[in-house]
Order: C-alpha cells, then structure tokens, then sequence
C-alpha cells in the first residue's frame, strides 16, 4: 500500500476528515486538501449556500469535479465530504489513486460534534439531526467501507492518536 502516494480520508460529517486530514499531511509533509474547501474556494461561497442555490444535485457535481481533478495529484491528503462517495466515479477514482482511510464515528459522536455547526446543510435546518444521520449512515457506510484501504476508529481518541494510527495501518 505504501506505493501509493495519496491518503483519502472518507467518513460522515463529524468524523473528523478535516482536522485528522491536516495534521496527518502535516506529520506525513504532504499538501492538505479539503474537498468541501475547494468547492468554497472556487464557488467564494460556502456549502450551505452552494446548496441552497444549486440543490444537492449541483453540489455533488462540483464535489464530483473538485475530486477529479485533486486526485490528479501526487503526494496529497485529501478530506472529502460526507457525501462524496455517492458518485461511482469519485469512489471509483478515490480507490485508483491513493490508500483511501475510512474515518469511523458513531451517531452519538456525530451529533456532539456538529450540534452547533452551522455549516452542515444536510443536519443545519433538520428537526432531528439524529435521523438524518441515521438515515445517511444507513445509505453511505457500506460505500465507505466497499473502497476502505484502512477504517480507524476517532471515537473518543485524540486527532495524534488517530493520526498515528493511520500511519501505523498504513505502514509509512
């Protein structure tokens, strides 16, 4: 696996892509990329807004074209959004070019982390979070773990364990 040079870390909302992502590029020397913001950057609005204008059809079309083109790259860590693994394609190519981590979290844990995260359009407006999360856990998990190199665990570890944990399975 260690011939691959890219990490894609994949996971729900709340597990901790983004903070794990950046300290694992940081310890590894390798460019950190958020899929969520480049969407942000190259829309210069952020996600909620892209999805209230565009629908989730039109995010998860520049979700799918921001994962295209960044898994261009070489010698990357790249956190993508909760819902990038819907797209055939982006599954397809996240498995090609690079050791893809599953970030796993529980319910519980989701919603202590997103309770007050504006950000998340999926969750932001719902009456009960805790559904929607069930729902969405119900209909992406298997996707996660169909193109799962390595799953870690972040429920209750420190973003440095889960780090080390990752470049422990990952063996660099």
């Amino acid at each position: 696996m260690a011939e691959k040079r890219n990490i894609f870390l994949v996971g729900p909302m709340g597990a901790g892509k983004s903070t794990i992502g950046r300290q694992l590029a940081r310890e590894l020397h390798l460019e950190f990329f958020d899929s969520d913001a480049e969407i942000e950057r190259r829309t210069g609005a952020d996600i909620a807004w892209v999805f209230e204008l565009e629908g989730e059809e039109g995010f998860r079309l520049r979700e799918e074209k921001v994962i295209e083109e960044l898994t261009e790259n070489t010698g990357i860590v790249l956190a993508t959004g909760g819902g990038s693994i819907l797209s055939k394609e982006s599954r397809n190519r996240l498995s090609a070019r690079g050791i893809v981590v599953y970030l796993q979290t529980t319910i519980e844990k989701q919603l202590a982390r997103t309770q007050r995260d504006k950000r998340r359009p999926l969750i932001a407006e719902a009456d009960n979070p805790r559904e929607v999360l069930e729902t969405l856990a119900d209909s992406r998990n298997a996707l996660y773990e169909e193109i799962a190199d390595v799953v870690v665990r972040t429920d209750d570890q420190s973003a440095k364990y889960v780090v080390d944990q990752i470049i422990a399975k990952v063996g660099l």
